[in-house]
C-alpha cells in the first residue's frame, strides 16, 4: 500500500446531491471526509452530519456509538444550568524532569482544547443536588495524568470531604504522563489517599468510566468508586491488549476490556447510556442524601 499516494478529497460542493443522507452515503464510499461538517462513526462506519451528532449528545443515530466529549460538553450535559463553579482554573503544569519540548506540547494542547490541563474540576448541582465533579479531557495529551491532573482531582476530593458532598469523576485517560515520570505515578497514591479520607467521612463517590480509561488512572481512582458506572462500549483496562497477549501467550476474547465485559465480571455496577446518565446520577445521589 502506498501511504504517500495522492488522494482526492471530496467536498460538499463536489457532491451535488439533494439531501444530507445521500451526501453521507457517497462520503462513506470515500477514504477521506471533509473536515468540520461530517464525522465518521467508529462503531458502524456511517458518515454523519456533525451538527446532528452534537444535537444527539454525540451519539450515533444508527448504532448508538458514543463519541468522545469535551469537559465543557460533559458538564453542560450533566450539571444543572447555571450552577457550575470551576476550581483551580489557572493551574498549569511545570516540567519537573526537563523533558524536551514538554512546555511546547502543553502550549499546543492549551490552544487546541481551551483548557490548561487534562481535567476540569468544580462544583454544581445534579438534579438540584450539590455535587463536586471532575471531568477528564481525552483531547489533552490523551487525558494523561500528570502532577496537575492529580493535584486538581485531589483538591476537588478534599473540598468534597470538607463540605460533606458527593464526588463524581468522569474518567478518560491513556494513563500516567510519561513526561513527568515518577511524579506522575505519585498521583495514584495521592488521589487514592484523598478518596480514602472521603470514604471514612461516610461520603458517596461515583466514577463514570468513559472511552478510554486505561493505565494508572484505572489502577487508582477510576476503580475506587462506591458505585462504578460506564458508558456503552467504553474501553477500560490497565495494560494494552497486545502487551497482555504477548505476556500470557494467549489470545484474548474479542470483547475483552470493554465496559460490557467488565460488567459481566463484576468490575462495573451498571452501563448507562449518555442520555440517561444525568437522571441516573441524580437518583443515586438523592438516595444517598441525608435530606438536608
Amino acid at each position: 500500500m502506498n501511504l504517500f499516494k495522492k488522494r482526492k478529497y471530496i467536498t460538499v460542493s463536489n457532491l451535488n446531491l439533494e439531501n444530507s443522507k445521500d451526501k453521507a452515503q457517497q462520503l462513506e464510499n470515500t477514504s477521506n471526509i471533509p473536515e468540520g461538517m461530517w464525522v465518521k462513526c467508529e462503531g458502524c462506519g456511517k458518515v454523519l452530519y456533525k451538527k446532528d451528532v452534537e444535537k444527539k449528545n454525540k451519539i450515533c443515530i444508527y448504532c448508538g456509538y458514543h463519541f468522545r466529549m469535551t469537559p465543557k460538553e460533559r458538564i453542560e450535559l450533566t450539571i444543572d444550568k447555571g450552577t457550575f463553579e470551576e476550581f483551580d482554573k489557572d493551574m498549569k503544569a511545570s516540567n519537573p524532569l526537563d523533558y524536551p519540548k514538554y512546555e511546547e506540547k502543553i502550549f499546543k494542547m492549551e490552544q487546541k482544547t481551551g483548557n490548561n490541563e487534562g481535567v476540569v474540576t468544580g462544583k454544581g448541582k445534579i438534579q438540584n443536588e450539590d455535587t463536586v465533579i471532575a471531568v477528564m479531557d481525552s483531547n489533552f495529551i490523551m487525558g494523561s495524568m500528570g502532577t496537575v491532573v492529580g493535584e486538581k482531582i485531589t483538591r476537588a476530593i478534599e473540598y468534597a470531604t470538607l463540605k460533606k458532598l458527593p464526588m463524581v469523576i468522569f474518567t478518560a485517560s491513556g494513563g500516567a504522563r510519561m513526561q513527568e515520570g515518577i511524579f506522575s505515578l505519585m498521583q495514584m497514591a495521592k488521589t487514592a489517599s484523598a478518596l480514602g479520607r472521603h470514604n471514612e467521612s461516610g461520603l458517596l463517590y461515583i466514577t463514570v468510566l468513559t472511552d478510554p480509561t486505561t493505565g494508572g488512572v484505572t489502577a487508582s481512582f477510576a476503580m475506587l468508586g462506591d458505585i462504578i458506572l460506564a458508558e456503552p462500549d467504553a474501553l477500560v483496562g490497565f495494560a494494552g491488549r497486545r502487551v497482555i497477549e504477548q505476556t500470557i501467550k494467549q489470545e484474548l476474547p474479542k470483547e475483552f476490556q470493554k465496559a460490557e465485559f467488565l460488567l459481566h465480571h463484576g468490575f462495573v455496577d451498571k452501563i448507562v447510556k449518555r442520555d440517561e446518565l444525568k437522571e441516573t446520577l441524580g437518583r443515586i445521589i438523592k438516595l444517598h442524601s441525608d435530606g438536608e
